[in-house]
């Protein structure tokens, strides 16, 4: 088993920064259908040009690197506590090379690892096979879908669908559902790992499994291939579209199983996985641990690029151009809509620095400031006294956690501008309208293209005491593309889109009522 260590670090390495082919054939279909001139369309070119950098640099697709859960079968007879150790070592060393951002935080103290380990991290699930060599697979989902995870309870009440009861029709609501709640924080378009059945543990490792089947396979119970295809079709009908924006995808792939439960229980659980759906696997020959073989993709054939020369995202000249310390009359000239070009100081804070800052005053001025909801993935190079950061990976984050300390920041601190993902709620639009500032709303997981508008670390606030992607980075912006979706006039296109969106999830749920 010499190889197995380094197996793992190229199966980490290549699920982080290599999208597979059959999501890269859907996101392709994507750009297809969406018109590049609307917002969907927009998005879906950045997130294209993003997965294309990722490739050529081998940088990680999203700055949440997200959970790493292994899925194992091995020979009888395997050594499983030396296969453990290994991969430990590979996730560390992947870590180290910043191919994975230290995600493991201990839940108790808050403290994080620093090297994603810790206990429960990462998952690995072996299981024995009667076959010689060893599979691996391995999935990394990230914080912003795993928070969309829904489990239903049949039956139930569904908000514009109704009752929902035990039965393949009550399914489907469910499903439709967990499409349209989830909106753009979950990164749309998304898709489905799905479990009918079971009980509430198990049945959340069920739909998280069935993600590892391809996006292009057929299900081989044709009552629930019938299901799978009837939810897509539905799902593109609801309008939630890519962000959340609206369009004509919300949706790229459904997978569904079933297992049999206890009679007083029926539960629909609903893996959601953004379109930063990063799974693949190896074959390995269990003398050596060398790759005999890799799952999902063909290492031979060249990786086709979503966006071809001259395509992609482009200005139009009718860009708005923010720099900071921004003033009221600036902010509240913006309109929902708008895209902007934000150029100069940027400071980065997301769930720890918020509620660190309802305790404590800011490390650094925020008066006027642009706060962008972000955990970095940073890497340090040079060595001391020369030492400095470089960002390799910097989408944003889902807002909507910090929610609950968001107009209270805006209030304290005298916050002009927030940049983050999904939207906010009623209180922070309220507080927006009241003190005069405004949501710009980046494309998530597009990790390697704000990454490159980032080009320039002036300082890192709560470091230690936060550890990297909790972190206040002070960074200099350079012509970094986002676009207004909550403004300082009350308006929010997040509500809009859940209203309209609302009324046809009604319309499709009545059509087999």
């Amino acid at each position: 088993m010499q190889f197995f260590r380094d197996s793992m670090l190229e199966l980490i390495i290549q699920t982080s920064t290599n999208l597979p082919p059959d999501v890269r054939a859907a996101m392709a279909n994507a750009l297809k259908k969406e018109d590049p001139s609307t917002q969907a369309g927009q998005a879906l070119a950045i997130i294209g040009q993003s997965i294309d950098m990722s490739f050529d640099d081998e940088g990680p697709i999203c700055q949440d690197t997200g959970f790493p859960t292994f899925e194992i079968k091995t020979p009888v007879g395997a050594n499983q506590i030396e296969m453990k150790k290994r991969i430990l070592d590979a996730v560390v060393e992947a870590t180290r090379r910043g191919k994975l951002r230290p995600n493991s935080v201990d839940s108790v103290t808050g403290k994080n690892s620093g090297n994603n380990l810790g206990p429960g991290t990462p998952a690995i699930h072996f299981e024995q096979w009667e076959n010689p060599d060893i599979e691996v697979r391995l999935i990394l989902k990230g914080g912003g879908c795993e928070n969309k995870n829904i489990q239903y309870s049949l039956p139930c009440a569904l908000e514009h669908l109704g009752r929902a009861d035990r039965d393949l029709e009550g399914v489907r609501k469910c499903l439709l559902h967990a499409v349209w709640q989830a909106q753009g924080q979950g990164c749309g378009p998304g898709a489905l790992g799905v479990s009918i059945g079971s009980d509430r543990a198990e049945g959340y490792h069920l739909a998280k499994l069935e993600l590892f089947r391809p996006l292009d396979d057929v299900n081989p119970d044709p009552v629930l291939a019938k299901l799978e295809k009837e939810v897509m079709e539905e799902s593109n009908k609801l309008g939630v579209g890519t962000m959340g924006f609206g369009g004509k995808v919300s949706l790229i792939g459904c997978k569904i199983t079933a297992a049999n439960r206890l009679p007083p229980s029926f539960f629909v659980s609903v893996a959601y996985d953004c379109w930063a759906f990063r799974r693949l696997g190896v074959l390995l020959d269990s003398e050596s641990g060398a790759i005999k073989k890799w799952l999902y993709r063909d290492p031979s054939r060249p990786v086709e690029r979503l966006i071809r020369e001259g395509m992609g995202f482009k200005l139009t000249g009718r860009e708005v151009r923010l720099e900071a310390p921004l003033s009221e009359g600036t902010v509240r000239a913006l309109k929902v809509g708008d895209v902007v070009l934000i150029n100069g100081p940027l400071i980065t804070g997301r769930d720890a620095v918020h509620q660190y800052l309802m305790h404590h005053d800011s490390p650094c001025d925020l008066r006027g400031a642009i706060l962008y909801h972000c955990g970095p993935v940073m890497m340090k190079e040079g060595k001391p006294p020369n030492e400095r950061w470089r960002v390799t990976a910097a989408g944003p984050t889902t807002s909507i956690r910090e929610e609950p300390y968001q107009a209270d920041v805006i209030r304290r601190f005298g916050v002009r501008a927030i940049i983050g993902k999904g939207g906010m709620g009623k209180k922070t639009l309220a507080a927006l309208k009241e003190f005069g500032a405004v949501y710009l709303h980046a494309i998530g997981g597009a990790a390697q293209f704000y990454a490159r508008c980032l080009p320039k670390v002036t300082g890192v606030y709560l470091l230690e005491e936060l550890g990297v992607p909790e972190a206040m980075w002070n960074f200099i912006a350079r012509d970094m593309v986002a676009i207004v979706t909550m403004d300082a006039r009350g308006n929010s296109l997040h509500e809009e889109v859940l209203t309209t969106t609302g009324a046809e999830l009604e319309k499709v749920g009545a059509e087999k009522a």
